[in-house]
């Protein structure tokens, strides 16, 4: 049996300047990947350098200019996808999606290679399912509320048919939800961590692709503080490759991570995960696949 090849993709644009992780992002998945695919939008913020800097061959850049017209519902974020997506070589079995502010972990790794081996023949079986854990205000704290999405697809086949949906948070397959595995591996997301200046300043700029809108904010610094509903502190450990980017932080935050802010609705359903399990009314962009019970 010839051995299963992965094909990784993303997107970027600005990575230096938002101070994205992007390097340490792509560096966590290297090691699952035969070939990893960057489309790279119109940036001279030294991006494309921080790429090459990683060094391996593996990597290859497209580059991109971003469709300015899709600046709705962060459409241009799907297609961005993709176009990364639509790259991959047709030798290649399975995709493995992240995004530039996404860092894998390397407990997860054999894992991930176990699903893929176990899954592979499965052909009913269109992507793999990914835990999350979102880090806020600095690497000591993580969302706690249903406002944070608990999985998402980060493995898909490579079926041409499938397309990135809607601001390219999962995918779809000729408009319908995948059908997936669960994966005991976590994907760590870490697009809320920067210096407050820095946070203001990718806020602003993400926003005009929801929006429209292209006037900064009058902020100066994003307030970590007034900005969360629920939050808990980490417990466990960060993947390896973000060791130097956590030695480096340089700003201080104050959360009190005891706060629960949110309408009474909200935390009615929030104590209600808490202590039952169950998340009612979640919103899933996928069908989990039956043979998940094997």
């Amino acid at each position: 049996m010839d051995p299963i090849k992965v094909c990784g993709f993303t997107f970027v644009k600005n990575a230096v300047k938002l101070d994205f992780p992007l390097a340490e992002s792509i560096r966590s998945a290297l090691p699952l990947c035969d070939k990893f695919i960057v489309v790279l939008g119109e940036c001279n913020d030294g991006t494309r350098e921080m790429i090459e800097r990683i060094g391996s061959d593996k990597i290859q850049i497209i580059d991109s200019v971003w469709d300015e017209s899709q600046k709705s519902g962060g459409r241009v974020y799907a297609l961005e996808t993709d176009k990364a997506f639509q790259a991959i070589g047709l030798e290649y079995d399975w995709c493995l999606y992240i995004q530039a502010d996404e860092v894998l972990h390397e407990q997860d790794y054999p894992k991930i290679r176990e699903a893929l081996e176990k899954w592979n023949g499965h052909h009913d079986v269109e992507g793999l399912l990914f835990k999350y854990c979102h880090f806020y205000g600095s690497f000591d704290y993580v969302g706690n509320s249903r406002k944070w999405y608990r999985n998402e697809i980060r493995l898909i086949r490579n079926d041409k048919t499938i397309q990135s949906y809607r601001d390219a948070q999962g995918f779809r397959k000729l408009g319908r939800k995948l059908s997936v595995i669960p994966v005991d591996a976590t994907v760590y997301h870490y697009g809320w961590v920067r210096p407050p200046a820095v946070m203001q300043q990718k806020n602003d700029a993400v926003k005009q692709y929801y929006t429209g809108e292209t006037n900064e904010s009058k902020t100066y610094e994003f307030d970590y503080e007034q900005s969360f509903d629920a939050l808990m502190r980490f417990e466990g450990t960060h993947p390896k490759v973000m060791k130097e980017r956590i030695d480096a932080k340089n700003w201080q935050i104050n959360i009190d991570s005891t706060k629960i802010k949110m309408k009474l609705k909200y935390k009615l359903l929030y104590y209600i995960e808490k202590y039952l399990g169950v998340r009612l009314f979640e919103y899933r962009n996928y069908t989990i696949n039956p043979n998940s019970r094997e």
